[in-house]
């Protein structure tokens, strides 16, 4: 129960409990869209899915700065390829929240002389981008545990042990193959934190690229991977060990 209480005093965590309130709503609706008798229940649904939108603009307003302090300290990194994915990654998430500040003072009617389309449309650009990066530092920590379990004489001898076990997994498949998603497996066995972020990172990755029209899925797919990122989040902000640093 502490852990709870501790969780939802945290604007993050709210954030995230909002987040997957709204996108449960949206898989809810698109799930019931065809049933003619909870027409009611699905306006209800879109209604509430509406509403945790824009709560969670309201709890965003202070994040751009947050992630430019981010940004800032990623500059610092030593491993080249880290500062320039987190940084980047950084930036562009600052410029999604600035975008999304505007788009929510223009909704409560705090500027009315906004291109709701336009600056909805770099706001998704950005998340994007920052997506991307994210993504590729998520892909680099995983070559490198994989790199560095293959110079591992323990797991070399284990891995042998696993092809020798399954000789008709070898028959069957590249031998070269059942190695690589075997010491891939064992990598993110030994670093979960990875395999959550990148899991997380390729669920939240549907949403901008349905928006941008880049690969347009359906609500469902969208509201899906929006509720199991933010499970992933939930869980992740309860838990500091399984959250990726830097």
């Amino acid at each position: 129960m502490d852990a709870f209480v501790k969780f939802t005093s945290q604007s993050q965590g709210r954030d995230r409990i909002f987040r997957a309130t709204q996108y449960a709503c949206a898989l809810s609706a698109y799930l019931l869209r065809n049933n003619s008798e909870r027409k009611d229940l699905v306006k209800k649904l879109k209604s509430l899915e509406t509403n945790m939108s824009a709560g969670r603009k309201l709890f965003r307003l202070g994040n751009a700065v947050n992630s430019i302090e981010a940004s800032k300290r990623t500059m610092r990194l030593s491993d080249r390829v880290l500062c320039l994915c987190l940084t980047a990654a950084n930036i562009n998430r600052a410029l999604y929240f600035i975008c999304d500040n505007v788009l929510w003072a223009r909704s409560v009617g705090l500027i009315r002389d906004v291109d709701k389309d336009r600056w909805s449309l770099n706001s998704s650009r950005c998340y994007f981008l920052s997506l991307v990066m994210t993504l590729t530092r998520d892909v680099y920590l995983v070559l490198k545990l994989m790199a560095q379990r293959a110079r591992d004489k323990n797991f070399r001898q284990k891995m042998e042990e696993h092809l020798n076990e399954s000789p008709e997994v070898a028959e069957a498949v590249v031998p070269q193959l059942d190695a690589f998603v075997f010491l891939l497996f064992e990598s993110f066995k030994s670093q979960p934190a990875v395999a959550l972020d990148m899991l997380k990172n390729t669920c939240d990755l549907f949403i901008p690229l349905d928006r941008l029209g880049i690969y347009q899925s359906n609500a469902g797919v969208v509201g899906f991977c929006g509720l199991l990122s933010s499970l992933i989040g939930i869980v992740t902000l309860m838990q500091p060990k399984l959250t990726l640093k830097p």
